[in-house]
């Protein structure tokens, strides 16, 4: 039996493991390797250098200024999506009519990629709003948001929200469908209805699904790049570059591979940080039914 067990840990197990050795663990090992040398990313000679690269890092104000955007950036769409897509699925799953088909379409935009999506969206902003204001006289509409700082920010909130909210929303039904009738049935005959059956039976039993749902928006979030790159590509004037695209900026475009390199490094720490603490605080409130 237990010669058998292993041929099955070695027949199934081994190949992911490798993959996962392969793809994963070989290449961080690497990366880490890369931030103490000078590498351009194109030449053989990797001269050792040290914490140079940190140190530059530190020195490197646009890194850290579009660190903080993206921390601002995260908040908004973790809020957002999360609050939406937790009211929607709830909605979803009261026994209205069409209810399949509003999942479905709720989770179109999920299966967009993100660079498509970002081309789409630039069209809507530069032309169809700018039409609607054109039409309307409506001051919001009056020029394309892409080009003032602050509503290009909110542009790549919305598209960003618009994207994820459908993904989050079937873990959300999910979560509602599996919930204990027994206790919601228990709790109605015991004189909870609204506002306090949702806040003491229904989210307490739906931590495990809030705490899956957060973890995504939050990883996600801060690792955005391909909406970043299609729908603003840092414009204007590098006010919406978030900090997966400097990194990729200072590591290809400037070909300072080590500094990129220390840079997607001390971003990638801080995202598992905040996300193991999230997971950690959130697993705490999970209660079984």
């Amino acid at each position: 039996m237990k010669r058998k067990s292993g041929k099955d840990f070695c027949g199934f197990a081994l190949p992911g493991l490798f993959c996962f050795v392969a793809v994963v663990i070989v290449p961080f090992i690497y990366g880490v390797y890369l931030t103490l040398t000078d590498w351009n990313g194109v030449s053989d000679v990797k001269n050792f250098v040290g914490f140079t690269n940190f140190i530059s890092v530190v020195k490197d104000g646009q890194f850290w200024t579009s660190l903080l955007l993206t921390f601002k950036y995260v908040i908004f769409v973790v809020i957002i999506v999360n609050v939406l897509a937790f009211a929607i699925a709830y909605l979803l799953t009261r026994g209205i009519k069409a209810q399949n088909f509003f999942r479905a379409g709720f989770f179109t935009p999920n299966l967009i990629g993100g660079l498509v999506l970002g081309y789409i969206w630039q069209f809507v902003f530069s032309r169809v709003f700018v039409g609607i204001g054109d039409a309307t006289g409506w001051s919001l509409f009056e020029s394309s948001w892409l080009s003032d700082p602050s509503l290009a920010f909110a542009a790549l909130v919305l598209v960003s929200v618009w994207q994820l909210s459908g993904y989050m929303i079937l873990i959300y039904v999910a979560g509602f469908m599996g919930l204990n009738q027994d206790v919601m049935e228990a709790a109605s005959i015991d004189g909870a209805t609204g506002w306090t059956k949702l806040r003491h039976i229904i989210l307490p039993l739906m931590m495990s699904s809030i705490t899956i749902c957060l973890f995504l928006t939050l990883s996600r979030a801060f690792m955005v790049y391909d909406i970043n790159l299609s729908l603003t590509a840092g414009a204007p004037y590098g006010t919406t570059e978030m900090a997966a695209m400097h990194v990729y900026e200072k590591a290809f475009t400037s070909r300072q591979f080590g500094v990129g390199q220390a840079e997607a490094l001390i971003l990638f720490v801080i995202v598992a940080i905040i996300s193991g603490v999230q997971v950690y605080l959130t697993k705490r409130q999970e209660v079984e039914a």
